[in-house]
């Protein structure tokens, strides 16, 4: 069967705003790209490179904003990436997949690789789903099954992306008891320990492959920060191969997140950062659900008055809007108005802590996020860039986007972090 290849990343960069729906999706063709041994061009003189160019040398990551998809590529491609300018990809492998076939097949992880061989930077987090069951103890037989499933992980992407993270969200992804005593603490402890002997015993001379610990969640509540999460820092700076922790703020304000920085920063060593692969308003769009959409948009639109905002989205999903009419329901709504800078604002709150590596902002819709849409859904698909599922396609077939996000995702990209991307080696 023909397979398309990736675009050519030195095609000239026409795409703006819109990407053609039918560009090559990541989720769709990195699987097979990689299991048919296919390569792909670069950019200039190749991509991570120890010794990187005369004029931008190889280094490690220092606030980066890149793309996140978590663990569904499937609405992101390289050109769309190139529309916002994004040189950094983000995803999660929940671990289990280890099982299902080869780790570079798995739809994230083959999604990453074939971005690094585009080039990007990328970030892979090890996503441990236990909130069904207990975490495993050391020495324990499902301890040595889950040690297994990271080893293959290890080995299908170490030297290849450029930040494993050890865990997605740890203290929501397990059960209270363990989280309420030391059994989550132990556990990370004892696989991220692992993945540093492992790390050490392959690459003894350095590795491309920085690794973090992974995101700390609803550190504005001060219920959250719990002598395990004070333990997590304390083994994070303590561990001279651990580069620094994750966090995902998704908060209800600027303020908020702002409590995440404060929490975790003073605990990071002088050599440390943190990356915040996931961050949001979303808690604040939640609570605006239920409210009516705005009067003059109805008037406009000949919507009924009393619709409220769920119930528009939900319309959106089911017959997408035209580019205007997303643009103007938002531009009228107060409550995303007064946020449109919210990306650019925080961003610029974690550059100006010196202490970010690389921060990620979801990139497009996915299926999950418009799903059962209603009065409490979690309203992620406010957040991404492209709205690949609440904008029809343009005329020419231009992917319709939030107009916020979009210009300022791509007004932060800065000359120092584009493609090719080239990150040092770090001492294993």
């Amino acid at each position: 069967m023909h397979r398309l290849p990736p675009p050519d990343p030195r095609t000239p960069r026409t795409e703006g705003r819109g990407m053609p729906r039918r560009a090559l999706l990541l989720g769709a063709s990195a699987a097979a790209l990689l299991a048919a041994g296919c390569s792909t061009e670069g950019d200039g003189d190749g991509g991570h490179e120890d010794g990187g160019s005369a004029q931008r040398p190889a280094a490690a990551p220092s606030g980066v904003l890149g793309a996140n998809f978590n663990e569904d590529p499937g609405e992101v491609s390289f050109a769309r990436l190139r529309g916002v300018s994004a040189s950094w990809l983000r995803g999660f492998l929940p671990m289990p997949q280890a099982d299902r076939g080869p780790v570079r097949e798995q739809r994230a992880v083959a999604a990453l690789l074939s971005a690094h061989e585009q080039h990007y930077g990328t970030v892979l987090s090890l996503k441990f789903p236990y909130r069904q069951r207990a975490l495993p103890t050391p020495g324990s037989r499902a301890m040595e099954a889950e040690l297994a499933r990271v080893e293959k992980a290890a080995a299908a992407v170490l030297d290849k992306v450029d930040i494993l993270v050890i865990g997605n969200e740890p203290f929501l992804e397990s059960q209270r008891a363990d989280r309420d005593g030391t059994a989550l603490n132990t556990f990370y402890e004892h696989v991220a320990e692992h993945v540093i002997a492992y790390r050490r015993k392959h690459f003894p001379e350095g590795c491309r492959t920085r690794l973090y610990m992974g995101a700390l969640n609803r550190l504005d509540d001060p219920a959250a920060r719990t002598p395990a999460t004070r333990r997590w820092l304390d083994f994070v700076h303590g561990a001279p191969e651990i580069e620094g922790v994750d966090i995902h703020p998704h908060v209800t304000s600027l303020d908020a997140a702002q409590q995440y920085l404060d929490y975790v920063v003073p605990h990071l060593r002088s050599d440390q950062k943190f990356l915040a692969t996931e961050f949001s308003l979303v808690h604040h769009w939640r609570a605006h659900l239920r409210d009516r959409i705005p009067p003059r948009f109805a008037r406009r639109y000949d919507v009924a008055p009393d619709t409220r905002v769920w119930q528009l989205l939900k319309t959106a999903v089911d017959t997408p809007f035209p580019q205007e009419k997303w643009d103007a329901f938002l531009s009228a709504s107060p409550w995303f108005h007064k946020n449109r800078h919210y990306l650019r604002d925080q961003v610029q709150r974690f550059r100006d802590t010196g202490k970010l590596a690389v921060a990620t902002y979801g990139v497009a819709q996915a299926d999950a996020m418009v799903r059962d849409i209603g009065p409490d859904k979690q309203p992620w698909l406010l957040n991404s860039v492209y709205a690949t599922r609440t904008v029809r396609a343009h005329e020419d077939g231009a992917t319709g986007h939030t107009t916020a996000w979009f210009d300022d995702f791509t007004a932060l990209q800065r000359l120092r972090d584009r493609r090719p991307v080239r990150t040092s080696r770090t001492s294993t």
